[in-house]
């Protein structure tokens, strides 16, 4: 609505310049830019997908009964629990395992009390050597099954931990993937976190764009519904043989763009030239061809013929009779021709470097 409240006084002001020229009531009222030399690469569109660098789908490691799994939609933390196992039997054998480690503590001690005492009537020559030596043996064993206890009563912890399964990144549950109640194998997936926070567009490009290509280089992308621009975060310069294709990975806005939506970035398919460029409201198609009109120092237009050649964004590049610092007519050339005198009312509307109308 603003734009449009902008543009009303700017397409008025032409048009009734139009009429009162038709009549011979004065000059016409025009809108005008600069010619521009411009830095320009010439490009190719290719789809890509954006995408969140933190997509998992959790399994179980366990083999137990799902008892309870988040809800769609669940904004969660990173280590907070996302679904929960039946965890009884597991209790059960994390409590053996203790009262096993406890038995071998309590083995080793007696051994190790039992040592020192031969060990003190071997000073004295009142015990036999064989007795002392089968101690020894009898201990080493012992603390061996007592390491072997402890590794016992930690694989029982570990399975305790695991049977609740946590985000492993800040995110949203997006998908469930097994029902409460539900019998679970190792490695079967239970449900989905996606982190909509970190995300990337996903490209595949032709293989002749990848010398053209480099880290954090800005790109352009645009759906149907919003555009931006992104910085190129990583490329994987090795072609498919089949497609001929490489893969360009770019960090995209999640403040504009949502995971699963398609996109289409301009890729440079040469280096990057200076060229003259004009808006491309002020190209005048007609069937003899294309044009521009010039503002003279005394006021009046000149048309020019023109050829267009790269563009970017509202700029487009011209050849021909122009050169940087020109002006030419963006609004009101559809009556101009050469020789008429105008009225530049830029104060009304004007287009600036980001393609929209401005109030100046």
């Amino acid at each position: 609505m603003k734009l449009l409240q902008n543009l009303l006084p700017g397409l008025i002001a032409v048009a009734l310049s139009a009429t009162a020229s038709a009549q011979g009531f004065g000059p016409s009222v025009v809108v005008v830019a600069d010619v521009e030399l411009r830095e320009l690469a010439p490009s190719v569109e290719v789809p890509g997908t954006v995408v969140s660098r933190y997509d998992s789908r959790l399994a179980s490691e366990l083999s137990a009964k799902l008892v309870w799994i988040a809800e769609v939609g669940t904004v969660v933390k990173k280590d907070e629990t996302v679904a929960r196992l039946e965890d009884f039997t597991f209790k059960l054998h994390e409590m053996e395992a203790q009262a096993r480690v406890e038995r071998e503590q309590a083995r080793v001690t007696f051994l190790r009390s039992e040592k020192s005492r031969l060990d003190q009537l071997a000073e004295k020559n009142l015990s036999a050597k064989s007795q002392l030596d089968q101690i020894i043996s009898d201990l080493a064993i012992a603390e061996s099954e007592e390491t072997m206890a402890r590794v016992q009563l930690g694989l029982t912890q570990i399975a305790m931990h695991v049977t609740q399964i946590r985000a492993p990144f800040d995110g949203i549950v997006t998908e469930r993937l097994r029902n409460i109640g539900e019998r679970l194998n190792v490695a079967d997936e239970v449900i989905r976190v996606v982190d909509p926070n970190s995300l990337e567009v996903v490209a595949r490009a032709p293989l002749n764009t990848v010398n053209f290509i480099k880290d954090r280089a800005v790109l352009e992308m645009h759906n149907e519904y919003r555009s931006d621009i992104a910085s190129v975060r990583t490329i994987v310069p090795f072609g498919n043989p089949q497609s001929h294709m490489f893969e360009v990975r770019l960090d995209a806005n999640p403040e504009i763009w949502t995971v699963g939506e398609s996109v289409r970035l301009a890729m440079p398919t040469a280096d990057v030239k200076q060229v003259l460029t004009v808006p491309r409201d002020a190209l005048v198609l007609r069937r003899e061809g294309t044009s521009v009109f010039l503002v003279k120092d005394d006021m009046t237009a000149e048309q020019v013929k023109v050829s267009t050649g790269l563009s970017d964004g509202i700029f487009i590049e011209v050849i021909g009779e122009v050169q940087a610092g020109d002006q030419v007519v963006t609004r009101g050339a559809e009556r101009l021709s050469t020789g008429m005198q105008v009225n530049i009312k830029n104060a009304a509307v004007a287009v600036n470097g980001a393609g929209t109308a401005a109030t100046n």
